[in-house]
């Protein structure tokens, strides 16, 4: 009489969804091999595992067991129960074929332990094999095609949905303005994680997305933190190390995202933020080149003051410390340099429009070209994976002509790239000239926010030394500063107008100001590439 072990298998995965459950296979198992056949079964083994890999704990056990001679034989409900995988498969065959396993008992299935059954049973331990592989490249095959289309082959983030009939991601309706506002209050700076994440659970209510036995539960503080580490909120998901532009809705801009990112810092955690000075993180030393910091102070009358000074960083340093009056009062006179009227502003504008319309319509027809091209390209890409999918191509066939038209793709975005830039040189050039009008009002009168900005605008490099800031004024400043209130003698002309109509035809360095303040970035772009 033969011993035999009961084994029963369910995997949870799409691959075993039509096979019975592991009650069912008990109980078909037992009318039939213990009810009717009467045999003696030393032990049931039950496992969910998937057998596509080896290192099933019960398996593995059940077959130690088997060498040491407990029991010769198995039951099971289909071979493919015991195996899908060749060296799962392989140990089967080999205790058959050293008589340690006598015989194999399933009711779909007839098993002789002869030459020829042992041949039979390995080839279907190799179908089942060849079902797994086959499945699971039809299904990351499927996952390509959905990135490559755009979307997400998963679970999105918190804050957006699974569209199952369409196949696509859609914005949550009940957390995505929650998950964007929880963006809006880490890009303030003034809050931390901690204080956020209480008002999201606390204030706002949000909790997790509900399944069958989870979910429903406030936000915890590892969630949060991936939420904003997760670069799918600004529209890009990344999958088995590569990077694909999604097509469901940005939540949060990509500064944004790395603005977020900056506040985090290197191990996750906010940087604390006792104070907010403007000018902090931006201006150097001119000495020691390290850090200009600043610190609130107050004297014996209880005035108080904000004082600028080198962090020192370095070791000794003697420079001295400046009062932030003192510090803008420098600022304001660097951008009154560069400031103009609001009439001059308004004929500088003018001449733009009538001196560069030719160029600007030729640029967008240009323009229009090429975004056609890159349509066609991308409708090529659509119709080479549809042909790849049914198998028309060889594999070598698509991935050669899906490198050409990546490459031509890559290239028309390129160009396009390059001709907005030159259509926006006169958007450009007209923000020059309000902002150099509008600049010293807006930093007298304007927020701490708001006169960092301006700062950062209008220069670069910025050193202080010996109470005096340096920097370098950014190009379009420079020349208006340089080229145009040179010649022009800001508040000794009455009519503007006239002083340039009688002038400018005769002068190459005025009327080349107003174009190179923004040209000189196009051309500058040309040469880099």
């Amino acid at each position: 009489m033969h011993k035999y072990f009961i084994y029963c298998r369910k995997s949870t995965e799409s691959e075993d969804r039509q096979v019975l459950s592991i009650d069912s296979q008990i109980n078909e198992l037992t009318k039939r091999y213990i009810e009717n056949e009467k045999l003696e079964i030393v032990e049931t083994f039950t496992e969910s595992f998937s057998a596509k890999s080896p290192g099933r704990p019960l398996f593995d056990a059940m077959i130690k067991r088997i060498e040491k001679g407990e029991a010769n034989g198995i039951i099971a409900w289909h071979p493919d129960r015991l195996a899908r995988n060749s060296l799962d498969g392989g140990q089967i065959i080999f205790l058959l074929d050293q008589g340690k396993l006598k015989d194999l008992k399933f009711p779909v299935y007839n098993f002789e332990n002869t030459s020829q059954g042992k041949f039979m049973l390995n080839i279907m331990f190799g179908q089942s094999k060849y079902y797994v592989d086959s499945l699971s490249e039809n299904v990351r095959r499927g996952y390509r095609y959905k990135l490559e289309k755009g979307w997400l082959p998963a679970v999105p983030p918190l804050g957006y949905l699974n569209e199952p009939r369409e196949g696509i991601i859609i914005n949550d309706p009940e957390r995505f303005n929650i998950i964007r506002k929880l963006w809006e209050l880490m890009l303030s700076g003034s809050y931390s994680v901690m204080n956020i994440l209480k008002i999201a659970n606390d204030d706002l209510g949000l909790r997790t997305r509900r399944y069958r036995h989870s979910g429903g539960k406030e936000l915890s503080k590892s969630q949060l933190y991936k939420i904003f580490a997760h670069p799918f909120y600004y529209g890009l998901i990344e999958r088995a190390g590569m990077i694909y532009q999604g097509k469901h809705t940005p939540m949060i801009t990509e500064d944004e995202y790395w603005n977020v990112q900056k506040l985090l810092g290197k191990k996750g955690r906010p940087r604390p933020k006792k104070h907010e000075f403007a000018f902090t993180g931006i201006i150097r030393c001119g000495e020691c080149k390290c850090s200009i910091t600043a610190e609130e102070k107050y004297n014996k009358y209880g005035s108080y003051y904000v004082y600028y000074h080198c962090t020192k960083k370095k070791g000794l340093c003697k420079q001295p410390c400046i009062e932030v009056k003192k510090l803008e009062k420098q600022i304001v006179e660097t951008i009154e340099t560069f400031t103009i009227s609001e009439q001059f502003k308004e004929w500088a504008l003018k001449y733009l429009d009538e001196n560069e319309k030719a160029e600007y319509d030729i640029k967008i027809k240009a323009q229009e070209s090429l975004r056609k091209s890159l349509k066609q390209t991308e409708k090529d890409l659509d119709n080479l994976t549809t042909m790849k999918i049914k198998e028309f191509i060889t594999d070598e066939e698509f991935v050669d002509r899906r490198n050409k038209i990546v490459r031509e793709k890559e290239s028309l975005k390129i160009k396009i790239d390059n001709e907005t830039e030159t259509l926006n040189w006169l958007e450009l050039s007209k923000n020059s000239f309000t902002f150099a009008s509008r600049a010293r009002n807006s930093f007298i009168n304007g927020s701490l926010i708001e006169k960092r900005q301006i700062l950062n605008s209008i220069g670069s490099n910025f050193l202080l030394k010996d109470r005096k800031l340096s920097l370098g004024l950014q190009k379009p400043f420079f020349i208006i500063g340089k080229g145009l209130k040179f010649r022009l003698h800001r508040g000794l002309v009455d009519d503007v107008r006239t002083f340039f109509q009688k002038n400018v035809d005769n002068n190459d360095e005025i009327k080349s100001s107003i174009s190179i303040i923004v040209k000189d970035n196009e051309t500058e772009k040309e040469q880099s590439n």
